[in-house]
């Protein structure tokens, strides 16, 4: 009985585990002789197994002379399955095998996508894997028109089918030291990297909703959401960078206006939770930083590969803001009304957030004196919205720092409310309580 007990696990307890196991494996994979051209230390093995798993491409060592071939293809696979999700490849396995899925794993299936309900888990996880694996096939065709005539056969089929896994699953990390900085101005590969990480990050719940409905009045309400506020921030973004940097000779100040355009635009759409980078993110005005900061914070799209608070988690927040300001007591959008839950959800998403940050950011300032106060807070933001951008601190990182944004990351994709949950003992209040107000603002 005793035994029974200890391992039954809730959804969230479960997902800890599973995610524990598989950075796990990857760090002794990753740390074999094989997979690396230069002997590296367990805590840089851990921290690109925890990076690639979050798919957040935050990096100690530079991937691409570090590792080979065969370490490159280890870091790919868990950027796969991390992106897509591990429940969702044990679904596919149970149905190659045509094993029933219970209720049990239906729960788990919800929790690690982020659904609101049990109804259709199944069929979104068949969408999921229909749709990521079609979508890197194309881009992959189209990165290797690129670049198999630049670095032949071999190295630029391997490089468009990492890359193509990289950018889809927001996971960030590039196999060149500069990341894609030499492709500031190269239209291929600015419009197929950023349709990949933008497509990937607005949730597949987004997509098989835009696939079956077609238009747009028939979406539903997060679908019109997610689009609309996805394309407002994404101008928005890049008008500000554009602005702010034009003259800046680190970043745009040197190039020409087209290429100004496209890096505007790859640095306006990257910081939500993408992670590549065509300018030099340690050269950025202090004011495009603490900017990039906020994007991060926000992040993509639920039940996408992307981390943040998420995007319509920021919108409702806004939204109800809005509706208090105008005295109403409804959060109306569209002709629905959200429901108070949801307001109530994304205040918790938010708050804990924000209370997570700021002490990973108190603890980075005391283990790294390095590093400038703005520096470690982008770096804590860029771990916990797992994006993978840098100003320059990571490699610099003591042992402590390491480990803490390890931590930073874990959390960042799981999410901080799954784990409290993993920790806390839900339970039902059977008493209530009369009410009373409380004099806040």
């Amino acid at each position: 009985m005793k035994a029974k007990r200890f391992i039954k696990l809730n959804p969230s307890q479960l997902l800890v585990l599973v995610f524990v196991v598989s950075i796990t494996i990857g760090t002794i994979l990753l740390k074999l002789p094989f997979a690396t051209n230069v002997s590296i230390k367990w805590v840089d093995a851990l921290f690109i197994a925890t990076s690639a798993m979050t798919v957040t491409g935050l990096a100690t060592v530079d991937p691409g002379s570090t590792f080979t071939v065969y370490g490159q293809f280890i870091i790919a696979i868990l950027i796969q399955v991390g992106g897509l999700g591990i429940m969702s490849f044990a679904v596919l396995i149970f149905m190659v095998l045509g094993k029933k899925i219970g209720l049990k794993e239906r729960i788990l299936i919800q929790h690690a996508l982020n659904q609101t309900s049990l109804g259709g888990v199944i069929k979104l996880v068949k969408y999921l894997f229909i749709f990521s694996i079609t979508i890197e096939m194309i881009a992959m065709i189209f990165l290797a028109i690129r670049w198999v005539p630049e670095y032949g056969w071999s190295q630029g089929l391997f490089y468009s089918f990492f890359h193509s896994i990289s950018a889809f699953n927001n996971a960030g990390i590039a196999l060149w030291p500069d990341n894609l900085i030499q492709y500031v101005g190269d239209p291929i590969i600015n419009i197929v990297m950023s349709s990949l990480f933008i497509i990937g990050g607005i949730g597949f719940t987004v997509l098989v909703d835009i696939w079956h409905k077609k238009s747009f009045k028939k979406l539903s309400l997060h679908t019109k959401m997610m689009i609309v506020g996805t394309l407002i921030i994404n101008v928005v973004a890049m008008l500000f960078i554009f602005c702010v940097e034009y003259s800046n000779p680190k970043t745009l100040g040197e190039l020409t206006l087209g290429n100004k355009l496209w890096a505007s635009y790859f640095q306006a759409v990257s910081p939500r939770t993408a992670g590549f980078n065509t300018i030099d993110i340690g050269g950025l005005d202090e004011t495009s930083i603490f900017f990039m900061v906020i994007l991060m914070f926000i992040g993509a799209g639920s039940g996408s590969t992307g981390g943040g608070i998420k995007l319509t988690t920021a919108i409702v927040i806004g939204l109800a803001t809005l509706t208090f300001l105008k005295g109403k007591s409804e959060v109306v959008v569209s002709r629905r009304t959200i429901h108070y839950s949801t307001i109530v959800k994304a205040l918790a998403i938010s708050m804990v957030s924000i209370v997570f940050v700021i002490c990973s950011i108190l603890l980075l300032n005391i283990t790294e004196k390095h590093a400038s106060f703005l520096d470690i807070m982008f770096e804590v933001v860029s771990a916990f919205g797992t994006v993978g951008l840098s100003t320059g601190i990571t490699g610099d990182l003591t042992s402590i720092g390491k480990q803490l944004i390890i931590f930073i990351m874990f959390v960042g994709k799981l999410g901080p409310l799954t784990l409290m949950f993993s920790l806390a003992k839900p339970s039902k209040e059977k008493i209530r309580y009369p009410q009373e107000d409380v004099l806040t603002g």
